[in-house]
């Protein structure tokens, strides 16, 4: 008896024989939605209210909401790579222009070849090296990481601006017009595309050995490297990732537009990716993020910026709330980072 009493107690830490541990329904929720996402989804709701209050007759209707999502894309692929830069240590300022770059180069591509499907794949490839090329500043030259991505970013937007001359190139191919505004099984493509990328790097962060040996490098990169983790492969690995998510971002671009823009388009998308991570959960120290947190982010400022045009504030003034939403997520990281060590 006392021997199958031990096994019982220690299958349950902390239990005596006369008490069971019990946990609330709202304890299992907190635990399993997390702090911080709880937190997203109570300020998700508060900007729902406030523009739903302002423009019910718009703000909710179907087409509106798929206005979001659609417009949400490209930076909700650029925002979900750019959490796993984070988490991995690094930070990427150049993924807008490496997407404007994608962009010139698939619709050059797709002028020199006539193949819609040699012009995306010259726009992937285009984006991955660019990735390539900042892994290896930052992890064989040692250049901190973001000042060797804001040297390249404005090295790639001189680069799309050389290859198409300053002018935007037109892509006259079906294949784009679908993409850009088809639909697929009732949902737009675009929409398709992102919750695919999204689905794609959950896994990959979430239930993989790879996802975990990022997390590693990112919160202890001396342990991970005495561990046996070839740290410079992965994080060369993880910045051509964010790039050739650009490339993707930059196809989205391309067909929603019908042309290959050097800047059109693209600016201050890498900003608002890196706020939609931060916002998400992300540690600017590494180490610390998830995709769900980021898409959460990502859905916030795609609210944010619906309601902003909805309602009619100036451009100038979105600007003025974006940069201000940075700052805001950057501080709120740093203080969960002092209080929980």
């Amino acid at each position: 008896m006392s021997r199958a009493m031990n096994v019982i107690l220690d299958k349950t830490p902390n239990a005596t024989p006369d008490t069971q541990p019990t946990e609330g329904l709202a304890g299992r929720l907190l635990r399993g939605v997390g702090t911080h996402n709880l937190s997203l989804l109570i300020a998700l709701a508060c900007l729902l209210a406030i523009f739903g209050g302002m423009r019910s007759d718009v703000f909710f209707s179907a087409r509106n909401i798929e206005n979001i999502g659609q417009g949400m894309a490209i930076l909700g692929i650029l925002a979900t790579a750019q959490t796993i830069v984070i988490v991995s240590g690094g930070l990427d300022i150049s993924v807008g222009a490496v997407v404007g770059l994608s962009t010139v180069g698939i619709a050059l591509g797709v002028q020199q070849t006539s193949s819609a499907a040699l012009g995306i794949l010259f726009g992937l490839m285009i984006g991955a090296i660019a990735g390539f090329v900042n892994g290896l500043i930052v992890t064989i030259g040692g250049v901190n990481a973001v000042i060797a991505t804001l040297g390249t970013m404005a090295a790639f937007r001189g680069v799309a601006f050389i290859m198409s001359d300053g002018q935007s190139i037109s892509i006259f191919h079906p294949l784009f017009r679908q993409i850009g505004s088809g639909r697929f099984l009732g949902l737009q493509i675009t929409i398709e595309i992102l919750l695919a990328v999204v689905a794609i790097f959950f896994v990959l962060m979430r239930y993989t050995v790879v996802g975990r040996n990022i997390y590693a490098i990112g919160g202890n990169p001396v342990a991970a490297r005495l561990a046996g983790l070839n740290n410079t492969s992965y994080q060369i690995g993880v910045y051509i990732l964010s790039g050739a998510a650009a490339g993707l971002g930059g196809l989205l671009l391309a067909a929603r537009t019908g042309s290959g823009q050097p800047i059109s388009g693209s600016d201050g998308l890498e900003l608002q990716a890196i706020t939609a991570a931060v916002l998400g959960g992300c540690a600017l120290t590494g180490g610390k993020g998830t995709i769900v947190g980021g898409v959460l982010g990502v859905i916030i400022l795609g609210v944010l910026n619906n309601g902003m045009i909805l309602t009619s504030v100036p451009t100038f003034y979105q600007m003025v709330a974006r940069g201000l939403l940075l700052i805001l997520a950057v501080l709120v990281a740093e203080q969960q980072a002092k209080h929980y060590g």
